[in-house]
């Protein structure tokens, strides 16, 4: 899950693993490569999932075999499962390089949006979670910018830098979406309430949203290469996993990984106590009994819990509970630091936590506090209460909820507090369903409605359904540019270990190499071919990317014209990587037509060819809805039925290029 786990759990398993003739390790961020190298070498290894990727990518920019630090894949055992395996299964893990900041400027998109009025200028769909200018909004900043159509493709960068900025303004909340600390944007994952670490919005969304909150933006760079999460664990011939959250999600697992699920007994018999919905029709009835139900069981002295969805939503309610007189703990993005001593804590007399979301937080909430002197009291008392403000759009996000308490055979309960105007039944425009339920009778405290209750817990199971379908259909939207990403990173390890010959430049340049042999040596021409071979391909891929990743911003734009956009990205990738392929081999010629070429190969830098100065990994927060992607859902037959044709089309393209390379 983290660095810091990782450290610890080889330390603690390290005796027992040397008692049965195994080593151990770990590795973690800021590590050296000869550390990661004999951490690797272990027979175990304890690492983060991204940790790992990371390393994955650096060994796509490795000069000779020595820079490589991993071995070859064989046994993956990943804990928090579905967080990694399918909360984070389409996160690309990034590795970027130095380079020249290009775009629309993002400041000036970002005053231009600020002057806009909605409805007038443009409109806003919560349920698809997108943003769009009406056609009074296209003639203002059609005037601003001095441009006639800005629909036009001449100006896409500018359209783009506008959708951007819409979103970030009208989308994207602060504290609710991200924090700012230390002069920086720092995205709150949804599902965790924490920080996401290294974590950045794609495809200029990051740099619109600092300068919303005016935030000198750093260094975009270039991403010199990707991979999603789900793609990367893949590549593992053997993966299992352990959570305890994952039956809700068996079907998955199945589909995504070929992986069953398996629940376990627990050790001691769970006697928790798991109430009803409190369900209200305003939040302004809901918060008043939600402060009440604290005050009355606070008095008891029992330890309680307050799930919320959103740092926003933490700090009101601790104002409300300071106004009552209730001192309490607040653990959410903004204090993530604070969490151990704060979770220690959590189970003693009369604590009360507020917390954002619990899921991922691995540590047990112990009845008594840190050293348990007070279990038998708290017990006695019923255990740590916990109470969620809002139902989460996952089910499994809920459970891991009520899972803080009654833990180990301890006592405890749970209950939801929710009303009708929650953002999860606004946003799903599911709150008038719910409403006629009720006959439109006014209540001003709780609805003990069956019915009700029923019907929302069945509203939830739908929302996830969409979302998992959602992540379905964008996963197999993203197979085609994976497929493409294995052809580039093997051929170019092929290069690397020196597994094939080079031909390349003994077929088309066969004076030049015949005249240099002699003199050079065959060892130096392979030799020289292969540095110029490893440089052009990193250089063409991250070409192709940036390419890609701007098709990607502007693609769910060709629906206004009438086209499918999912058919669209296909095609263009398909010509993309067709021309790739063709770019690689004629940059080789033309360097190898041409370079000194001595008993030393050949001089990188005098050739301009030099790898960039810095590299920096990140991840990239790749949400449908931060890109205005739902066109590209609403077609999942569309999606599935794209990637067989890929290499069909590819081997047409290319047939059909030297076709009309021996015409001309």
């Amino acid at each position: 899950v983290n660095d810091y786990l990782a450290g610890r759990d080889a330390a603690w398993m390290g005796p027992v693993y040397e008692f049965l003739g195994l080593t151990a390790g770990y590795v973690k961020e800021g590590m050296g490569n000869a550390e990661r190298q004999r951490a690797y070498e272990k027979d175990v290894t304890y690492l983060t999932a991204k940790e790992s990727g990371f390393d994955f990518l650096r060994g796509f920019l490795a000069l000779s075999s020595e820079e490589l630090v991993q071995r070859p894949f064989r046994y993956a055992i990943i804990d928090e499962a579905d967080s990694v395996l399918i909360d984070e299964a389409r996160i690309p893990l990034v590795i970027a390089g130095n380079s020249d900041a290009s775009g629309a400027d993002a400041g000036l998109m970002a005053g231009i949006v600020k002057s806009l009025r909605l409805h007038e200028d443009y409109e806003a769909d919560e349920e698809d979670r997108n943003v769009y200018l009406t056609q009074s909004g296209a003639c203002k900043v059609e005037a601003v910018l001095q441009c006639d159509n800005l629909y036009e493709e001449k100006n896409l960068q500018f359209l783009v830098g506008l959708n951007n900025a819409l979103h970030a303004e009208v989308l994207l909340k602060r504290d609710i979406d991200y924090i700012v600390r230390r002069e920086k944007i720092e995205l709150v994952d949804e599902l965790t309430g924490r920080i996401a670490d290294k974590r950045k919005w794609p495809y200029g969304l990051q740099e619109a949203i600092e300068a919303k909150e005016g935030i000198v933006s750093r260094t975009k760079g270039k991403i010199l290469a990707s991979i999603t999460m789900q793609h990367f664990i893949l590549q593992y011939p053997s993966i299992c996993g352990m959570t305890g959250t994952a039956i809700s999600s068996a079907n998955e697992f199945l589909e995504k990984y070929g992986m069953n699920v398996v629940v376990v007994p627990t050790n001691r018999p769970c006697i928790r106590e798991d109430h009803p919905d409190e369900v209200f029709e305003s939040k302004g009835a809901k918060e008043a009994a939600l402060t009440a139900e604290i005050v009355r069981v606070h008095k008891t002295g029992r330890p309680i819990l307050i799930g919320t969805c959103s740092i926003e939503e933490s700090e009101h309610l601790a104002g409300k509970l300071s106004e009552a007189k209730i001192a309490c703990n607040i653990l959410n993005a903004k204090n993530d630091e604070l969490e151990a001593r704060i979770i220690a804590e959590a189970g003693a007399v009369g604590a009360v936590t507020v917390s954002t979301n619990m899921a991922g937080r691995g540590t047990d909430i112990k009845l008594g506090g840190a050293g348990e002197q007070e279990h038998e009291r708290v017990a006695g008392l019923g255990g740590l209460y916990v109470i969620g403000t809002n139902h989460n759009a996952s089910l499994r996000i809920d459970r891991q909820l009520r899972g803080r308490a009654g833990r180990q055979g301890d006592p405890g309960s749970t209950r939801f507090f929710v009303s009708l105007e929650d953002e999860l039944f606004k946003r799903y425009t599911i709150s008038d369903r719910l409403r006629s339920i009720i006959c439109s009778e006014a209540y001003d405290g709780a609805i003990d409605n069956p019915m009700l209750r029923k019907e929302i817990s069945h509203a939830q199971r739908v929302v996830e359904g969409q979302n998992t379908a959602i992540r379905s259909t964008l996963n197999k939207y993203n197979e085609i540019i994976e497929q493409q990403r294995r052809i580039i990173f093997n051929r170019r390890l092929e290069v690397l270990l020196d597994r094939k010959p080079l031909k390349l430049m003994a077929e088309r340049l066969c004076k030049r190499y015949k005249l240099l042999q002699p003199s050079v040596g065959e060892e130096m021409l392979q030799k020289a071919e292969k540095q110029v071979t490893l440089y052009f391909i990193n250089s063409c891929w991250a070409d192709y990317i940036d390419y890609i990743s701007y098709i990607r911003e502007s693609i769910h734009l060709t629906h206004l014209a009438g086209k499918n956009p999912v058919h669209e990205f296909n095609r263009l990738a398909v010509d993309a990587f067709d021309r790739l392929l063709e770019d690689i081999e004629d940059n080789i010629i033309h360097i190898l037509s041409h370079a000194e070429i001595t008993a030393a190969g050949i001089d990188m830098k005098k050739e301009g060819l030099e790898a960039p100065a810095s590299t920096w990994t990140y991840l990239v927060d790749d949400g449908m809805e931060q890109l205005g992607l739902c066109a590209l859902c609403r077609d999942p037959f569309s999606a599935a039925f794209q990637l067989p044709l890929f290499m069909v089309l590819l081997l047409s393209n290319r047939y059909l290029r030297k076709r009309e390379k021996i015409k001309d």
